[in-house]
């Protein structure tokens, strides 16, 4: 749920409500130098933040227009936090989204885009399968990262030849685990990248990997401990349809659904009223 900036959403809350105050002229603040009304802090909010509250305003309604977000859905990611953050959870809301309806309106876009881009992603019952598998277990490894193969395979020759390991990572590691060693600390499934994490769970402790090629280079991964998690996961059925979503976030394309999602506004035959917004869609057309 972090695909909208924070304050932007709590701007929104606050520009919605100074719009569709009926009277602008009522006392919202009171001073010994003056008053601030609605008007003038709607003025202010506009003239700051109009454009970009706008343009997230209109996206969120042309979202609403094609997919569903019930209240249900809505407050199952809030127990959700309330059970993550326990006793922190209204410090968390207040400091982070200013308050716990401003919260709810970004939930509530984040899960119309994720409808958006999880419509364009397949994930198959094997791979929700494997991840619930992988799940029950976490690791402890190291990683050497380097830029091409010849070094990858010159660095696996020395740690064959009993060169250690950890030093190695400081001398050749381009990742900023180097100066630890290469030490990744724990993590479990889905914290890696997909060639990272396959060639992880086929290791066992002790082991050292031929060079494993990703988006980040090459690397050189050392397992140190392998063990079953402490926490319940739950059973499959239980927890199916979670892992869906997380496997498939893991494959949008945030790009591609930018793209979707413009392209949904460009559609949606937007007449805005603002005068100094009348023409903000038409610009952003003709700028893509």
């Amino acid at each position: 749920m972090k695909k909208l900036t924070i304050g932007l959403v709590s701007l929104a809350t606050v520009f919605t409500l100074a719009a569709c105050s009926n009277d602008n002229s009522e006392v919202v603040v009171e001073t010994n130098a003056g008053d601030i009304t609605k008007e003038e802090f709607y003025e202010e909010l506009k003239d700051r933040y109009g454009a970009q509250v706008l343009e997230e305003m209109v996206m969120t309604k042309v979202l609403e227009g094609k997919y569903e977000v019930t209240d249900e859905d809505v407050e199952s990611e809030i127990e959700f936090m309330k059970d993550t953050y326990g006793d922190s959870y209204d410090l968390i809301v207040q400091q982070n989204f200013g308050d716990e309806e401003s919260l709810r309106q970004l939930i509530r876009t984040s899960l119309l885009r994720e409808q958006a881009a999880l419509e364009d992603v397949e994930i198959t019952d094997e791979e929700i399968k494997e991840r619930y598998e992988r799940s029950k277990y976490e690791f402890d490894a190291q990683h050497i990262l380097v830029e091409d193969l010849e070094t990858a395979e010159e660095v696996k020759q020395k740690l064959d030849d009993g060169e250690d390991f950890a030093e190695l990572a400081k001398e050749y590691s381009v990742d900023s685990s180097a100066e630890s060693g290469g030490d990744l600390g724990t993590f479990s499934a889905g914290k890696m990248v997909k060639e990272f994490e396959d060639a992880v769970y086929s290791m066992e402790p002790g082991d050292i990997s031929d060079p494993v090629e990703s988006e980040f280079g090459f690397h050189i991964i050392k397992v140190n401990d392998k063990r079953e998690v402490e926490e319940d996961i739950g059973e499959f059925e239980d927890v199916k349809e979670e892992l869906r979503r997380q496997l498939a976030s893991e494959k949008v394309d945030m790009a591609k659904l930018q793209e979707k999602i413009d392209q949904m506004v460009q559609e949606a035959d937007i007449n805005i009223k603002i005068k100094e917004f009348k023409d903000l869609f038409t610009a952003d057309q003709a700028q893509g």
